[in-house]
């Protein structure tokens, strides 16, 4: 966001992105003279009277130098109508040392030991000045001597304004990525191993570039001149820091890359910045004697490093763009964008032999941050929402832990009861069966009573092993609609004493494998349930249908439904919602579906019905 505001600020304001072309002047000086000089230091006075003079002008972009000379001098008459308030801008002139004069009196003078050779000159022009020549004379190593901008007479302070408007976005882009590079630091210290590498070289990589545009641009070099040295060292340190940060940054984001290039070209970038900085250091000690070395290492050298580290990032993005994940498009959307503008700004410098100011890069470098955010703003979306995935995950497995655990133990309870209580009840039945016959007719109604609850006590008994162990005996293949032919034959009468009907919808052809008998009394006791809940014109819809393998069975009602809570225990050990039932129904049928290789999933909503969802392997997969 902060970067935004930054842009639209410097979007916002007029003239700003274009440099102030519009602002008012009163003279634009076009036409000059030039003249050749071997001076190598700044001269006290104008050059004599009766030299021989070259035509300029700003038509003509570059005026070329003869081998043997070291230095110009720019000859200009100054207009006549001079005030006290008016001043002279002199804008993007290419020169290491420079010094203007009017008349004979020198009114500026700028002598840099460093490498920084743009130069805007703003100077006030008193009213004895009128009319008087303009002599500038600058020193340069170029082959040939540019004046990029314009020479503009007019007054003071439209002049001023126009230099700082036209200088205050570099400073409002380069604090903007400062400080968001600050943040991204100040955060990477929370961040857990995982991201850190990541998000570290995305901070190194605002940080440099942010630093870069700042220091690349001329405002400080004419406010702050005697800090000059020291921005230029910024400036190449930032670079050398940028280039193996991104590398880095992208290896992560993309892997190693086609037989581990991104990761020899990182480590390459590495030692070689290692390597210039070294070179810095010893070249500042030694008084800048090894400048032209330490220039041909850090500039000519590392300009075709970044030219190829350009060309194949450029593949590289191409490459992963095809795979079609969303954040590589608009990575390498913003990449592309800022990769093509470098690139083509570093050939251009090449082209014209070091007199193309670069200035589109960081446009460029703009467009790319701002993918950059984007993506960092849909990986915190998307890590929250895989967050609370992963926690829904989490309780549905400690959920199914815990029932699995509670399964496990009630089976081996289960098992161990039912073989010892119903040895004890078959006895008991025979000693009743056997009073049977000699008892009374009063008698024989108790015993009746009695036997019937033996019975019923062995059914429960039957339900306990059944979920202890639910051996099947033979496996056969079942066809499913044979088996809820009977199914609905014995529950039918059922549905109509409580006023409904059951419909049935399953292809022919749909089998499952497993046991008849464990088959249709899962089954019973779901549809049971379901005719348990009917009300009044109650339907209970059995359809089935097959999908990749599996063989899926719905079991709808038109009931009375149940709540989430009651959705949430369904299966639990002894859990009914009857007022007479044990639960062991329920938890037979899972048992039964779970043994098969299946699985059962309800979902209901009060008042409106039920819909148990049955999923079997298919018998001819």
């Amino acid at each position: 966001m902060f970067l935004i505001i930054a842009i639209g600020i410097t979007l916002g304001i007029p003239g700003l992105a274009s440099g102030a072309s519009g602002a008012p002047a009163s003279a634009v000086m076009k036409e000059w003279r030039i003249l050749w000089s071997d001076a190598g230091e700044v001269p006290d006075r104008a050059p004599p009277e009766g030299e021989v003079w070259a035509e300029g002008s700003a038509r003509i972009a570059e005026h070329p130098k003869p081998q043997s000379k070291t230095s110009a001098w720019i000859h200009m008459k100054l207009p006549d109508d001079a005030s006290s308030s008016q001043g002279i801008l002199i804008d993007k002139l290419h020169g290491q040392q420079v010094a203007v004069f009017a008349g004979e009196r020198k009114i500026y003078e700028s002598a840099r030991t460093y490498n920084y050779e743009l130069n805007h000159v703003l100077l006030p022009l008193h009213e004895d000045l009128s009319g008087q020549d303009l002599y500038i004379w600058l020193e340069t190593a170029r082959d040939h001597i540019t004046v990029d901008g314009k020479i503009l007479i007019g007054p003071y302070h439209e002049l001023l304004n126009r230099f700082v408007r036209s200088n205050l976005g570099d400073i409002i882009l380069g604090s903007a990525f400062l400080f968001i590079a600050f943040v991204m630091l100040i955060c990477a210290a929370f961040l857990n191993n995982k991201y850190l590498a990541a998000v570290l070289s995305l901070a190194l990589t605002i940080l440099s570039v942010g630093i870069l545009v700042f220091t690349y641009s001329p405002f400080l070099y004419t406010v702050f001149e005697q800090y000059g040295s020291i921005f230029t060292h910024m400036y190449d340190i930032s670079l050398l820091v940028l280039l193996p940060s991104f590398s880095l940054f992208f290896e992560k984001i993309f892997g190693h890359g086609w037989k581990g290039m991104l990761h020899k070209l990182r480590q390459f970038q590495v030692f070689y910045s290692l390597f210039c900085f070294l070179f810095l250091i010893a070249n500042q000690l030694a008084e800048n004697r090894w400048f032209g070395l330490y220039y041909f290492f850090s500039v000519q050298v590392l300009g075709v490093v970044m030219i190829l580290q350009f060309m194949l990032l450029i593949g590289s993005s191409m490459y992963f763009s095809l795979k079609g994940n969303k954040d590589a498009v608009i990575f390498n959307a913003g990449f592309a964008a800022f990769a093509v503008v470098g690139l083509g700004e570093l050939l251009q410098f090449f082209l014209s032999r070091g007199s193309y100011n670069l200035f589109l890069w960081k446009w460029g470098a703009v467009v790319f941050i701002v993918s950059l955010i984007v993506i960092l703003g849909r990986h915190f979306a998307k890590n929250h929402e895989q967050i609370l995935e992963y926690s829904k995950e989490l309780e549905m497995f400690n959920n199914e832990l815990q029932r699995s655990e509670k399964m496990e133990i009630i089976s081996e309870l289960a098992a161990s009861v039912a073989h010892e209580v119903r040895n004890p009840l078959q006895v008991t039945r025979g000693f009743l069966q056997l009073l049977m016959g000699k008892a009374k007719a009063a008698e024989r109604e108790y015993l009746d009573l009695a036997l019937v609850e033996l019975d019923r006590a062995s059914g429960i008994i039957t339900d306990f092993l059944t979920f202890a162990k639910p051996e099947f005996g033979k496996d056969t293949v079942l066809q499913i609609s044979d088996e809820f032919k009977h199914i609905e034959g014995i529950l039918a009468p059922l549905a109509h004493l409580h006023g409904g009907k059951i419909t049935v919808d399953i292809p022919e052809e749909l089998a499952v494998r497993g046991n008849s008998s464990k088959f249709k009394q899962a089954f019973i006791n779901i549809i049971k349930n379901s005719i348990e809940a009917l009300q009044e014109e109650g339907l209970i819809q059995i359809r089935c249908y097959q999908k990749q393998g599996r063989v899926y069975i719905h079991v709808v009602d038109n009931g009375e439904g149940m709540g989430e809570d009651v959705l949430a225990r369904l299966g639990e050990p002894y859990f009914s919602n009857k007022t007479k039932g044990t639960g062991l129904g329920l938890m037979v049928t899972f048992r039964i579906i779970e043994a098969m290789d299946g699985s059962i999933h309800f979902t209901s909503k009060k008042g409106v019905g039920t819909d148990a969802v049955i999923t079997l392997p298919a018998a001819y997969e």
